[in-house]
């Protein structure tokens, strides 16, 4: 059996995720990706069975990426502000590092490959939250909340800063560059929506994540 080239596979994710960051998936076809990447089509399909096995195969490498350099210095022990500060810091150097990253990530999101990579990913991430997310709620930093909510509170301010950053325009097509102090600002205004609102003597804003 041929030795699989990890080199080669590395091309070849990269220039994956180009394509489908700048042309979207429709403009990810297997021809148009063995030129970009310096491989013949046959070569491709050593790797991957087809199309959607390339992407749900990069996809799955890409979110495991993110994750891991997500997390990287953070613990589930920590508290709520300085968990969301490691994570805020760590996935703004990852995704300014690596823009079309975010963009592909995106595309996947609100495709139809994303259950499969979803399916196909490993649940470190949930595993490292549960208990983070648990830990908080229970020392009261963070009202009780679907899911889907918290990410949006939590995360989806600082990924649209980002966005503005990489557009090089913000609101109304201003002129934008992200800077530290938009961090501190963003991420202030976060923790304020995410703490419960200090009233209930009667344990109100307590329970389960």
């Amino acid at each position: 059996m041929r030795p699989r080239d990890e080199a080669k596979i590395e091309v070849i994710h990269a220039e994956t995720v180009r394509l489908v960051a700048e042309h979207g998936f429709d403009g990810l076809s297997m021809h148009k990706l063995a030129k970009a990447a310096g491989v013949s089509a046959a070569t491709l399909y050593i790797y991957f069975k087809d199309r959607e096995d390339l992407i749900e195969q990069v996809g799955v490498a890409s979110m495991r990426r993110l994750v891991e350099a997500s997390l990287a210095g953070f613990e589930p022990e920590m508290s709520l502000a300085e968990g969301l500060r490691v994570q805020w810091h760590n996935r703004s150097r990852y995704i300014l590092a690596h823009p079309h990253e975010l963009q592909f990530l995106e595309a996947l999101r609100f495709s139809r490959f994303e259950s499969a990579v979803m399916d196909r990913q490993q649940s470190a991430f949930r595993e490292v939250m549960r208990p983070f997310l648990h830990g908080a709620v229970a020392r009261g930093e963070l009202q009780p909340m679907e899911p889907e909510v918290f990410w949006s509170l939590a995360f989806a301010p600082l990924y649209q800063l980002l966005k503005f950053h990489l557009n090089k325009a913000g609101f109304m097509r201003r002129p934008f560059r992200f800077t530290e102090t938009h961090f501190e600002q963003s991420l202030a205004a976060v923790l304020r929506a995410l703490t419960p609102p200090a009233v209930s003597n009667d344990g109100a804003g307590k329970g389960d994540f």
